[in-house]
């Protein structure tokens, strides 16, 4: 995501008075303003979708102690919806068969077929895609390509 389109989503919120929406968008501004104070350069688009991917994992496990603790119903609806706005806004992760035919690409590029080079290629995939593929179903299919 670029760093103007978060700029307009958060102009967008201020005009249509989401406070939810507002709230969890600012946060991801924040981030990047601790990108930009504390290591002094420019956020990149990479930086922009670890910083909403860190959130939503931080929202996700407030919003399952709030499940868990079950006192407070309206916390539990807004982060919720939090969640399913910083979801909306995440980059597209690669799955299925185009993350196959990656990893075939990958596979035919670094020319190996021993497990011990694993972790190579899914270095190399996670540096291709930024980090936004299906893990799991990556390391699975890989497994089963490699001896």
């Amino acid at each position: 995501m670029q760093r103007q389109v978060l700029e307009d989503l958060i102009k967008d919120a201020m005009r249509a008075r989401d406070k939810v929406r507002l709230s969890i968008l600012r946060q991801v501004k924040e981030e990047l303003k601790k990108i930009e104070v504390d290591e002094r350069r420019e956020p990149s688009e990479q930086d922009i979708d670890h910083a909403i991917k860190k959130l939503l994992k931080i929202t996700n496990e407030t919003l399952d102690g709030s499940i868990k603790a079950g006192t407070n119903e309206e916390r539990t609806a807004q982060l919720q919806e939090q969640v399913e706005i910083l979801q909306s806004i995440m980059p597209k992760q690669l799955e299925g068969s185009e993350l196959e035919s990656l990893v075939d690409k990958v596979l035919e590029e670094m020319n190996t077929t021993s497990k011990k080079d694993m972790g190579k290629i899914m270095g190399e995939i996670s540096q291709q895609t930024g980090g936004n593929f299906d893990k799991p179903a990556a390391a699975k299919y890989l497994s089963s390509k490699l001896s």
